[in-house]
């Protein structure tokens, strides 16, 4: 069973991460320093923002 990769691109997660206020630790420590709920809330930020562009 393979996962699905490059979903977002790495340009995306980074202005989310921006918007989200965590991108300081995306730039330490890598997309594996982030918590959970960080990575949530830009699933989660990512979906609205498809669902806005969908409406138009």
């Amino acid at each position: 069973m393979s996962r699905r990769r490059g979903v977002m691109s790495d340009q995306f997660k980074e202005e989310l991460a921006k918007e989200l206020g965590f991108y300081d630790t995306v730039k330490k420590e890598g997309w594996g320093g982030i918590r959970s709920r960080d990575a949530g809330n830009m699933v989660k930020r990512a979906i609205e923002i498809a669902q806005e562009h969908a409406k138009k």
